[in-house]
């Protein structure tokens, strides 16, 4: 069975990590999404509410690819959080060159304590390239529309968050 890790902190899910998890279960039999607690970032949600809003968003995903795909909440190093879920694969998603150079560096340093956990990167589809969690959460808090990057269920839990 080949498990896959798709890491984040998720603050909040978007539709583009939501392609990321679907293209993701094509590679897969399982796929974890390692929810990141990294307190470092400050999170809008806890984490109990980020884990809440992508299994609402993973049930459809689940079913339509006949994948495995559950949340796990974890707070130590990935490659250790890879070991935990028995997975050999770690997705990760690129918008932009930006993100290629943070993740060639992580890529070499999971590497370094883990070769045999490979790690395979998913371009964004055009239509998500700009969607970053921190973006929508701006956008929103300036009373800004996301209904564009974001599921409905999404949308309503950060207009209650914030307002």
């Amino acid at each position: 069975m080949r498990i896959g890790l798709y890491p984040g902190t998720f603050d909040p899910v978007t539709l583009g990590h939501i392609d990321i998890i679907r293209r993701a279960t094509l590679l897969v039999d399982r796929l974890v999404i390692g929810v990141a607690i990294n307190r470092d970032k400050g999170p809008l949600f806890s984490l109990e509410e980020r884990v809440e809003m992508i299994e609402a968003e993973i049930g459809p995903l689940a079913r339509e690819s006949g994948t495995e795909i559950v949340v796990h909440p974890f707070e130590n190093l990935l490659i250790h959080c890879a070991h935990d879920v028995g997975a050999s694969l770690i997705i990760r998603g690129l918008r932009a060159v930006t993100d290629f150079e943070y993740e060639f560096q992580m890529v070499g340093m999971n590497r370094a304590l883990d070769s045999s956990v490979e790690t395979v990167f998913l371009m964004a589809d055009a239509g998500h390239q700009a969607i970053a969690s921190k973006l929508v959460k701006e956008i929103c808090r300036l009373e800004g529309d996301v209904s564009k990057f974001v599921t409905p269920n999404v949308n309503d839990r950060l207009r209650a968050k914030l307002f």
